[in-house]
């Protein structure tokens, strides 16, 4: 890149930013100031913000009516009127004037009016949520100039420098299809659920993603922060819809073309972990349902397909999908949370020391990605424990292919609320409502975990009731709402 200063901006390549959004009204100006910020000669990038918002109190800008309009009927008044009512437009009432502006739409006209070349994209009917956006997104004629595509999510914020550090993988490997970098937390400090986001994360980035790259191994795209090849995209069959993780899914599908991915981890992408336990809930049913439910669908393509050797198809379908994304729930759920407490009231069931201890003693290898918080690792794994509900389930809804297996919720992020809110902290105790905080899934294993342990302490000679008192209290707490950042509805 640094020679290619030399020839001028046409030995850039051309590159296509695009921003999917959905509703993040806290934090789309960082994401597409922060887009528009990175260091590129202006005519070889184009900015893409794909809209998707679907409520118009954050779709449109607020305006309010001066009394002497309200009395007054006045000519560009009743051409409106008339000019709706020709299009088969009225909506039975007027609450916003004509002049109404998208507010992220706003925001890329005055992105533009600095001489950024940004492009805002809504669309009328929002088919195949994230994955829908970035495939008609694709379909614009100006993408056809462009070369190379950057995915960030609408909490991401790249370095100026992003661009500079990653594309030249891409133009000197042409065997390469994909640029992975990895997350940097802002908020991880925010609370200890967002401290066992960042132990989780962490170790996924440091050694799954880190490893698969380096041994050229298969490793799942991240859904953002990455450079695709937009020809390799295109040859992989585009986005699709057909689950909740597209990401992974168009991943899958160039693995099995001979594509080569790699993970660049000294470039950091800052972004925003899930603040509240509701937005990070929906995320894991997500995470999990989603791999579980693809799994199913391309099991049989990863058989039959020809392009790569059966090493790497044993390791996709038995290492990545069936013990990584399928039976790791389960088994910590299942053994954890039902088998082990129940050997405290039913003898004949007995368990060895070394198999309780076998899978807690590998989980604390995940704490040595993040050192500085190694001494929360007691609590990351009553934490984890307590999730494993959740991702059972949705691992079994993903399999079975029933419920909400295609339920996407836009995951909630904060951005700038934390820091409105009456200085630097959001108040803890807001107003108590039994609906919104209640986890009855919780309250259930936590009242069985602690029988049990009542038992031990009574009956048994165990010695487990010190594990399920401690795990039983880790359930209470999630299942009583006691967890995460808590917002305080306003009126």
């Amino acid at each position: 890149m640094k020679e290619a200063l030399r020839m001028g901006n046409s030995a850039f390549p051309m590159v296509l930013v695009q921003i999917p959004m959905c509703n993040e009204k806290e934090v789309y100006q960082l994401s597409i100031g922060a887009a528009c910020g990175l260091s590129w000669p202006t005519d070889r990038i184009i900015i893409q913000v794909l809209d998707d918002s679907t409520d118009p109190a954050i779709k449109y800008a607020k305006y309010k009516w001066r009394s002497a309009i309200l009395r007054k009927a006045t000519f560009l008044q009743k051409s409106f009127i008339n000019k709706r009512r020709m299009s088969n437009q009225s909506t039975g009432s007027c609450h916003y004037p004509p002049s109404r502006k998208a507010l992220k739409e706003q925001e890329c006209r005055r992105w533009a009016s600095r001489g950024i070349n940004i492009k805002y994209e809504i669309r009328e009917k929002r088919n195949g949520y994230k994955a829908g956006a970035l495939r008609d997104g694709m379909k614009c004629s100006y993408v056809k100039l462009c070369d190379y595509v950057v995915i960030f999510d609408a909490d991401f914020q790249p370095d100026s420098d992003f661009l500079h550090r990653t594309i030249p993988f891409l133009v000197h490997n042409p065997e390469i299809a994909l640029v992975q970098t990895r997350w940097k937390f802002v908020n991880s400090d925010e609370s200890l659920m967002t401290r066992m986001q960042e132990m989780s994360l962490n170790y996924h980035f440091i050694v799954e993603q880190e490893v698969g790259s380096y041994i050229y191994a298969f490793f799942g795209f991240n859904g953002t922060a990455g450079v695709w090849r937009i020809s390799a995209l295109n040859e992989a069959g585009g986005w699709k819809d057909r689950t909740t993780v597209e990401d992974l899914d168009l991943a899958i599908r160039a693995g099995l073309k001979g594509l080569k991915f790699l993970y660049v981890g000294e470039v950091e992408v800052k972004s925003e972990l899930p603040s509240t336990f509701k937005a990070y809930q929906h995320q894991q049913h997500r995470w999990s349902c989603g791999p579980a439910n693809l799994f199913r669908k391309v099991a049989m393509e990863i058989v039959r397909c020809k392009k790569v050797s059966p090493w790497r198809k044993f390791y996709l379908i038995y290492s990545f999908f069936f013990v990584q994304k399928i039976v790791i729930h389960i088994v910590m759920f299942i053994f954890y949370c039902v088998v082990l407490p129940a050997t405290t009231v039913i003898p004949e069931v007995q368990v060895p020391i070394w198999g309780a201890v076998c899978i807690p003693v590998i989980t604390l290898l995940n704490a040595l990605g993040t050192p500085r918080s190694f001494h929360l690792v007691i609590f990351w794994i009553l934490f984890e424990n307590v999730m494993s509900l959740h991702r059972t389930k949705g691992t079994f809804i993903g399999l079975l292919e029933v419920g909400r297996v295609n339920e996407w919720i836009v995951t909630e992020k904060l951005g700038r609320v934390l820091q409105t809110k009456s200085g630097s902290k959001v108040p803890k105790k807001p107003r108590f409502r039994m609906g919104n905080r209640l986890q009855v899934l919780e309250l259930f294993v936590g009242f069985y975990l602690f029988f049990c342990g009542c038992y031990d302490v009574a009956f048994g000679k165990s010695g487990l009731f010190i594990y399920l008192f401690l795990q039983s209290t880790a359930f209470f707490v999630v299942g009583f709402g006691h967890v995460g950042t808590f917002v305080p509805t306003s009126s």
